[in-house]
């Protein structure tokens, strides 16, 4: 399920939004929700925002907490959320770029504007795609959502956000199959392995320290001696091409 958030102190223009998208997804996409918030900081407010939409729509000019700093908290968890800057006005390029916004887009130009801006994002997303046999079925995976799989007795645990009907949140999609192989598969999508059992999305991680990785939903993973500061120099690497 495609998951979007639409932030804009302005009811007319969130209500606005939120109809556009629908009318667009209803075309293009099976499966979406669509969320509103009035500010910023209602947002931020609940952490699991930060990495649990696909697409945020954010208005520039809010009240408290703006757009630019919504979306700098986002990005603080190495989020791959498509970010589209939505205002009035035409003077804040620069500020979308340090975040990477994906479009700035006028609130006089929403009609045309939003159904580009969504073609532009399904394609991309598109791309980061990947079907697995699971023991219950074959799945298809948006590889941002996958936090880390971990090796278990012949068989791999993949800890996933999902925002399916029923499945909100994070769940356990086990396959048979090594690692190395899930490895391989998963090689082209920032994964990084920390551990003979732990191959690790990098785009999750917020901090490495002490032989551990420290997860943006609060978990740890182990860090072998041997392993560190090879670890660590990867997600360095990382870092500094995000």
């Amino acid at each position: 399920m495609l998951q979007i958030a639409v932030c804009d102190d302005e009811q007319f223009y969130r209500e606005k939004i939120k109809c556009l998208l629908e009318q667009y997804l209803h075309e293009h996409h099976p499966e979406y929700a669509i969320q509103t918030f009035s500010s910023g900081s209602e947002f931020l407010s609940v952490q699991e925002n930060n990495v649990k939409y696909d697409v945020v729509f954010l208005d520039i000019n809010m009240d408290q907490i703006d757009g630019i700093q919504t979306a700098e908290q986002i990005r603080t968890f190495h989020s791959d959320t498509f970010i589209v800057f939505v205002t009035a006005f035409i003077d804040y390029a620069l500020e979308g770029y340090k975040v990477n916004a994906i479009r700035y887009i006028l609130k006089d130009k929403l009609e045309t504007a939003v159904s580009e801006c969504m073609n532009a994002i399904l394609q991309k997303m598109q791309k980061k795609q990947v079907v697995f046999a699971f023991s219950d079925g074959e799945r298809t995976l948006y590889t941002d959502n996958i936090l880390y799989v971990e090796s278990s007795r012949h068989k791999c645990i993949f800890s996933y956000m999902s925002s399916s009907a029923g499945e909100t949140g994070i769940v356990s999609y086990p396959i048979y199959e090594k690692l190395d192989t899930v490895e391989q598969t998963l090689s082209a999508y920032s994964f990084l392995r920390i551990h003979k059992s732990y191959l690790v999305n990098m785009k999750h991680i917020r901090k490495i320290s002490n032989y551990t990785v420290l997860l943006d939903t609060g978990e740890k993973l182990p860090i072998p001696k041997l392993r560190y500061q090879a670890v660590r120099a990867k997600f360095v690497t990382f870092k500094g091409a995000f």
